[in-house]
């Protein structure tokens, strides 16, 4: 077990904070090379608010609180950021210290987690709070406008140990990962792929030795593809901490060393200052993975729908948008027999306006001669008793617009 008194008093005590004096230069944002999404909550009006919410992950209730921006739009994807309590935390000291004083650095710019781990800590037995994670991430992202490839999280001490262990296993989903203080105590399955990277440890740290947070980092120098180094550490009794930038780490998975004389704490200072020099690198670190997408393009999902009027024996169509991203949409169509009687086979057609174009579809036979798309039933659904619907749905590429095009459609 791990003692880390006086923790949550020091975490509540962030102070907005300017670059350090002295620190080393860092580089230049780093290339993306994840493709952002738009999550299937953009468009919808939102059930989940800022406050605790419970949710069931392997079979037990867990929590978490959620921070939403002030300003919530629900055509906006945000950066949602993860930030893991310490042992002996919990999810409310995260947002007592102004989610390791990130908060007021966001400027409404990101959706906040701070979830709750188990006994006060993140053990993840059987891979329980990753899983959780997963579950998390699953609720968010369906009710929340979130840029899927804009996921990041972040942790002190046990927290960092949880943010380590999601980069080990889940860095196909998170963009990257700031850890404070951490150790291999949440686990690491996985841990060969890159993700971006960002490490700060005491130098004197008597709770988790700086030894083991050097080998974490240096599984991902390695994973990332960066050049080997031995960072520079400042001296015992400098009251200094510094900053150090792997080189030749594959595009978009930068690493980053931060080491500071000092102990075990999430809130180091150099000597002389007032306020901690961490959260101002961190949010630098994590906002310089900034979005593809087009500014002026926006997202409208299944609130984007229409009904044709009955035409050709009462047949009806509906046409919607289910999800929207840069360049890209997912559509649905349903066939509806307003007729009395059954019927065997039914067509849909209709014409885009924006020169949206199809490249794949399922539930029905789509062809497409230049702005006309032609759907036919495939052998399972055709055959509609009266009032019976039959849906198919399709993925297309769109640019500049994406309007909702009339449907047409006929029975037999």
């Amino acid at each position: 077990m791990l003692a880390l008194s006086g923790v949550a008093a020091g975490v509540a005590t962030f102070m907005a904070t300017a670059m350090p004096s002295g620190a080393a230069a860092l580089p230049a944002p780093a290339t993306r090379v994840a493709v952002s999404a738009a999550s299937a909550g953009c468009g919808r009006t939102p059930t989940l608010t800022s406050g605790t919410h419970t949710i069931q992950s392997n079979g037990a209730q867990r929590s978490f609180v959620l921070r939403l921006p002030g300003n919530y739009d629900n055509t906006h994807p945000y950066r949602l950021i993860f930030a893991f309590h310490w042992l002996g935390g919990n999810a409310n000291s995260v947002v007592s210290g102004d989610y390791y004083g990130l908060g007021s650095r966001s400027d409404n710019s990101a959706v906040f987690v701070a979830p709750e781990g188990l006994n006060n800590g993140w053990a993840n037995p059987g891979g329980a709070d990753v899983t959780f994670t997963d579950n998390m991430i699953r609720a968010i992202t369906d009710d929340l406008c979130i840029d899927t490839s804009l996921i990041f999280s972040m942790g002190f001490s046990y927290g960092g140990g949880m943010s380590y262990a999601l980069a080990c296993a889940r860095a196909d989903v998170f963009r990257a990962v700031a850890i404070y203080s951490g150790g291999v105590i949440s686990g690491c399955s996985g841990g060969n792929q890159p993700i971006a990277y960002f490490q700060a440890h005491g130098i004197s740290d008597n709770v988790l030795p700086i030894s083991g947070a050097r080998a974490m980092r240096d599984r991902f120098v390695a994973n990332n593809g960066c050049t080997a180094a031995s960072p520079p550490e400042p001296a015992q009794g400098s009251g200094r901490h510094t900053s150090f930038a792997y080189s030749g780490c594959s595009a978009g998975h930068p690493v980053e060393w931060h080491a500071f004389d000092g102990g075990h704490t999430p809130t180091p200072q150099d000597a002389g200052s007032s306020t901690s020099w961490l959260p101002a690198e961190t949010w630098r670190f994590l906002t310089q993975f900034e979005s593809t997408m087009d500014p002026g393009q926006t997202t409208t999902p299944s609130a984007s729908a229409t009904t044709s009027p009955p035409s050709d024996g009462g047949c009806t169509a509906t046409y919607a948008v289910v999800n929207q991203w840069p360049g890209g949409f997912q559509g649905e169509v349903t066939v509806r027999n307003g007729t009395p009687a059954a019927t065997s086979a039914w067509t849909a057609t209709f014409t885009f306006g924006d020169g949206q174009q199809i490249a794949q579809a399922w539930g029905a036979t789509v062809s497409q001669s230049g702005a006309v798309v032609t759907a036919r039933n495939v052998s399972w659904n055709g055959a509609l008793p009266a009032g019976g619907t039959a849906t198919f749905g399709f993925l297309a590429s769109w640019t500049g617009r994406n309007t909702v095009p009339a449907v047409s459609c006929v029975l037999g």
